[in-house]
């Protein structure tokens, strides 16, 4: 392998140290930096050819920086894999180092205790694993935050729920995972796709209708809620995914197919769930009670 073969192995950065196991003096470094073939990006970490790097490249910069043993973490870890986005343009790295070097432009962890199982590569960047870093990311936000990435994380087939609950067993004492076994009690959990539909799941349950099964399929169709024992199917419109007459106009036949197969099929829209919940918990609790769910209650 050639220094250019490492560099593209590496989004286009190499460290000091590669560049003298390759066999390049500290002179021949030095002389490569000056006549612009190298370029500093950050304590030891070199950009090969050409200054500007790509998101890949600084979060390899950043993990190379900070020694072996380094991995991209928290945020910057969820932004990679695809299910969160980084926090304040700061890069997150976890160390197992029992000491941090400070590093002006990241985040540094120190994670001694952090086991070789809880890390492994995307992309060919060190990284937190799926299920490590919802745990960390559990201790700095909300219950919504999470449980959408958890379920984005569900849908890019990197960890499912079951797995993660499994995983958390782990981890014992650790911050953040006894507030993701809350949020992920099989009792109340379930998978969404939107914000819009977590912002609909306590309405439902304001009226007294109990945890829907969420992305099913009924009647040849995947519906957002679906309550089986009474026949109640409910959807939620995205300003996003039904603006359209041909979205529309689907719509209408999903509708059609659950009420000619005896289902009584409700569609609220964005601004009803953000904007108008009495109208929609009343709408709701009418419904349940003609269909005889019992306990629901308007107004609660």
């Amino acid at each position: 392998m050639t220094v250019w073969e490492l560099a593209r192995a590496q989004h286009g950065v190499v460290t000091w140290g590669q560049l003298l196991a390759f066999g390049l003096s500290r002179h021949g470094i030095r002389h490569r930096i000056e006549r612009g073939r190298l370029h500093p990006v950050a304590k030891g970490v070199y950009a090969v050819g050409r200054p500007d790097l790509e998101r890949r490249g600084h979060w390899m910069a950043a993990v190379l920086c900070c020694g072996d043993g380094a991995v991209l973490s928290h945020g910057s870890a969820a932004a990679l894999l695809g299910f969160g986005t980084e926090c304040g343009g700061l890069a997150d790295v976890s160390v197992r180092s029992s000491t941090i070097r400070r590093h002006p432009k990241l985040r540094v962890h120190r994670r001694p205790r952090l086991r070789d199982a809880d890390v492994g590569f995307y992309d060919r960047i060190p990284v937190a694993s799926p299920a490590q870093t919802l745990i960390d990311l559990a201790v700095c936000h909300d219950r919504m935050t999470v449980e959408r990435m958890v379920d984005e994380a569900d849908r890019l087939d990197l960890i499912a729920p079951p797995a993660l609950r499994a995983e958390l067993t782990h981890h014992p004492g650790e911050p953040g995972v006894a507030r993701l076994r809350t949020w992920l009690d099989r009792r109340t959990f379930r998978l969404t796709r939107s914000r819009l539909e977590r912002l609909f799941l306590p309405l439902a349950a304001i009226v007294g209708l109990s945890v829907p099964e969420t992305k099913v399929w009924v009647n040849g169709f995947e519906v957002d809620f679906l309550w089986p024992d009474l026949r109640l199917v409910v959807e939620t419109d995205s300003l996003r995914h039904h603006r359209t007459p041909a979205e529309q106009s689907r719509d209408h036949r999903r509708d059609q197919a659950h009420t000619a197969a005896g289902y009584v099929s409700l569609r609220f829209t964005h601004e009803q769930v953000c904007y108008e919940p009495e109208h929609v918990r009343a709408v709701l609790g009418d419904v349940a009670r003609r269909l005889g769910a019992g306990g629901a209650s308007v107004g609660a």
